[in-house]
């Protein structure tokens, strides 16, 4: 496919997948998304090439434009949409099928020194939500969903929803695993937790009035 056939399809889905985009030129002039991933291209051509410092250099120039930072190394498919984009973290090792979707404030980054592939695989047509941590060389799957704000540690099946800190899988093969889907509420544990003080501070209450009756 030529550079401006592959050009018009990144825009297109634009299109597709962002209903405040109006015309091509607003959408090659305005998105950052786009800017990045077009800008990773170059970057990690002259990266094949070990052309490795030109690589840094057009990275890092591309994060300060965008505020999207992604490892000229890092491996992504066709049709890859980053939606606002601001504070996206793709690392070194990460690889990135077809047709992928990622919003604003995502880390697909690694979780310590360990050498060799560190970062997550990302099968096609996943979705990965607002602010969520995918972490480690882990892979999710095909149609997979990541919700917002959550963090996954662990391998995510084919077609599977996840949800939480650490991430849990809610639905799979579009069949509830466990409990209700609502990515606005994630575990709360510091709640949780004032909530079973509260219980217990009820039932000392209710211990200290029958003592109290009974000294009576």
């Amino acid at each position: 496919m030529g550079i401006f056939k592959r050009m018009k399809e990144d825009m297109d889905v634009v299109f597709a997948g962002d209903p405040s985009a109006r015309s091509y030129i607003e959408v090659f002039l305005t998105y950052s998304g786009l800017h990045a991933v077009w800008a990773h291209r170059v970057a990690h051509a002259c990266y094949n090439i070990r052309l490795r410092f030109i690589a840094r250099a057009i990275s890092q120039f591309s994060r300060f434009l965008t505020g999207i930072e992604i490892h000229p190394a890092a491996v992504i498919g066709r049709r890859f949409f980053i939606d606002h984009g601001m504070g996206v973290v793709i690392g070194e090792t990460c690889e990135i099928g077809n047709d992928v979707t990622i919003y604003q404030g995502v880390t697909l980054g690694g979780t310590g020194h360990e050498k060799g592939k560190r970062h997550p695989t990302i099968k096609d047509h996943a979705l990965i939500a607002t602010g969520a941590q995918v972490l480690g060389a882990i892979t999710v799957g095909e149609y997979s969903k990541i919700g917002a704000s959550s963090v996954v540690l662990k391998d995510v099946p084919d077609r599977s929803t996840v949800v939480g800190i650490p991430g849990r899988i809610v639905v799979q093969d579009g069949k509830r695993v466990r409990g209700k889907l609502d990515h606005h509420k994630l575990p709360d544990p510091v709640r949780e937790q004032c909530e079973t003080m509260q219980v217990e501070i009820d039932a000392l209450k209710e211990e200290l009035r029958r003592l109290k009756e009974e000294i009576k």
